[in-house]
């Protein structure tokens, strides 16, 4: 079911630039190699975004210590290492159980690393190996094998054009297990990798956890040992259609499931998985028949004779949606003319009821009518810092539309699926962090403050993405903030264990001792412009603002000085001042009224 033309070998080094990896080929958005790709995060790095000036001369201060910020080395014996490892996504989606009718998207789970040297500072990217297993969370549950949990292996080939052995995936690597597996180093990203794992969600006590965790191992060149660290490759099979689709008994008079029910009736097939994806099928099939383009599209396909997409799968050749449908999840796939899958599903479903209240999923404000087909109701994906905040009466302040918009908005014809998505900087800029990235008209917002932006042109012109962008000391943005919709801190417990074990509390990794050996002093070359934290600030920051003076201050502690967002304590603290002891509990603001006269001491 893939287009014409297409090697195996293409289709899979695409398809893990849109799902994962950037490989630069994607012909729909004529992507090119850069030279200055990497150079742009340095820079960043290098310089303060608010400034221009160099960090560490900002504030007056020299680099006594001249530990680096932005370089990278190879491996020493005699330092201290963190190592960081996170999944692309924050969630991916699979097709569930069976691929015997029509597939989505195959299993294809992507593992990213960073090591970096403490003592220096700096990122390590050659002089190690790396390596990923399956390792046992906090209940005992642990994922070795995809083997007897899904039937994938048995229509890989005929839905994409290859055949791997038992849990091996599209790319040649294998499902996490107790057998360490090697991941290999992207130059253009700065990562470590491991892409395409086969990884589904059941664990091997046959019970579903959508959140498996893996062992992230680093060794030298001698075998030993240097770093190891624990990451989620959280996996849900709740992409399903099942809420409308599925088989209705002849009592059902929801308006919303009736309007799914194809003509020629229910399938009622004895497997729910099975049941409504044929009803979907039988549906297209109504829907479309007597048209030119489908009739033109099948024959492409080689379906021509099958008499439509329900009889093809029934006969045993499975459909891929994106054979047809291309999507950038797949590259390399879909046909002239035809709209891609985000569009055609979004904008045909935006317009339908939601079976739960019978109001358009167009209308809808909040999560729920996502869920109806996204993970989900059970795997609740959006699950990051975003996800979880509420207002006084604990009710949900943001959800999936105050990022994407509605529905229409997302299966826009014009828009280019996996790659045009919503930006950092659309909520976070000017010291604010607003709870809707979108201006009255359900554009993204495009402020001129870029001290929390995306890195520009990544990972192709045009785009932005934040799971590519690179910031502080060329850390990849999400291996300090958490994957994608799972920010930390994480409402699940496996998301945060990472980030407890290396700063010793849940939350963005923000303590400068988890990369620092020695503290850097520094007063705005920490990651987004930020100065030293800790007691080292605390007993130097007279000196910077005697040189500086306080403005540059408001921008994270209000213009009253008196305590932001942006300069709350994520743990309970306690700080040796000039004035005695000062401490402080998880979520107060620094005010510069804690201990002296404001701005002035």
């Amino acid at each position: 079911m893939i287009k014409k033309g297409v090697s195996l070998g293409v289709l899979i080094a695409m398809a893990t630039m849109a799902i994962g990896t950037p490989v630069w080929a994607i012909t729909s958005v004529q992507v090119r190699p850069s030279s200055n790709h990497n150079a742009a995060a340095v820079v960043q790095c290098a310089f303060n975004p608010i400034s221009g000036r160099a960090p560490m001369m900002q504030g007056g201060f020299d680099n006594p210590k001249k530990i680096p910020v932005s370089d990278r080395e190879r491996f020493s014996r005699s330092a201290r290492y963190s190592l960081i490892a996170w999944n692309d996504l924050g969630m991916h989606c699979v097709d569930g159980k069976d691929y015997s009718i029509f597939s989505i998207l195959p299993p294809f789970n992507n593992l990213h690393a960073q090591l970096v040297n403490a003592t220096t500072g700096k990122v390590v990217t050659s002089g190690v190996t790396l390596t990923y297993e399956a390792v046992a969370d906090p209940t005992n549950s642990i994922n070795t094998t995809s083997v007897g949990k899904t039937n994938f292996w048995t229509w890989a080939g005929a839905l994409y054009g290859a055949s791997p052995g038992p849990d091996i995936g599209l790319t040649g690597n294998r499902t996490p297990s107790l057998v360490a597996q090697s991941m290999s180093f992207d130059a253009t990203n700065g990562w470590f990798e491991a892409t395409g794992l086969p990884i589904t969600p059941y664990d091997d006590a046959g019970t579903k956890n959508f959140y498996p965790t893996v062992k992230v191992t680093a060794r030298d060149t001698t075998g030993r040992v240097v770093a190891t660290t624990t990451a989620v490759l959280p996996v849900s099979d709740e992409m399903t259609c099942s809420g409308c689709h599925s088989s209705r008994p002849s009592t059902e008079t929801n308006k919303a499931r009736l309007a799914a029910k194809p003509a020629a009736g229910w399938l009622n097939d004895p497997d729910p998985e099975k049941d409504w994806k044929k009803n979907i099928l039988r549906l297209h099939d109504e829907k479309q028949a007597g048209n030119p383009k489908y009739i033109a599209a099948l024959n492409t396909q080689g379906l021509g004779q099958t008499g439509g997409l329900l009889a093809s799968a029934q006969a045993g050749r499975p459909v891929l949606c994106a054979g047809c449908h291309g999507s950038n999840a797949l590259p390399g796939t879909g046909l002239d003319g035809v709209s891609k899958l985000t569009a055609a599903l979004h904008t045909n479903h935006g317009k339908v009821l939601d079976p739960t209240n019978l109001l358009t999923l167009d209308s809808s404000t909040n999560r729920s009518a996502c869920y109806l087909c996204h993970p989900g109701s059970v795997t609740k994906c959006l699950r990051g810092a975003m996800g979880n905040a509420v207002d006084g009466s604990g009710n949900a302040v943001m959800g999936c539309q105050s990022c994407h918009g509605n529905m229409t908005k997302v299966g826009h014809p014009t828009r280019v699926g996996w790659l045009e998505e919503p930006n950092c900087q659309a909520c976070h800029f000017d010291g604010k962090r607003t709870t809707n990235a979108l201006d009255a008209a359900g554009n993204l917002v495009k402020p001129a403050d870029r001290r929390f932006a995306t890195n520009a042109n990544t990972p192709a012109v045009g785009f932005d993405l934040f799971r590519f962008s690179k910031g502080h000391g060329t850390l990849q943005c999400e291996a300090c903030h958490g994957a994608t919709h799972a920010e930390y801190p994480s409402s699940h417990t496996n998301d945060n264990l990472q980030s407890v074990a290396l700063q010793g509390y849940a939350g963005t990794v923000r303590e400068c001792t988890v990369c620092h050996a020695n503290t850097p002093l520094t007063a705005a070359g920490g990651p987004h412009g930020m100065h030293t934290i800790g007691q080292a600030w605390v007993k130097e920051h007279h000196d910077y603002i005697e040189r500086v003076g306080v403005a540059t201050c408001a921008y994270c502690h209000g213009n009253d000085y008196r305590g932001g967002p942006l300069a709350q304590m994520k743990v309970a603290k306690t700080f040796s001042t000039e004035h005695g002891s000062k401490s402080y509990a998880a979520g107060q603001s620094v005010s510069c009224y804690d201990c002296h006269n404001g701005p002035k001491p």
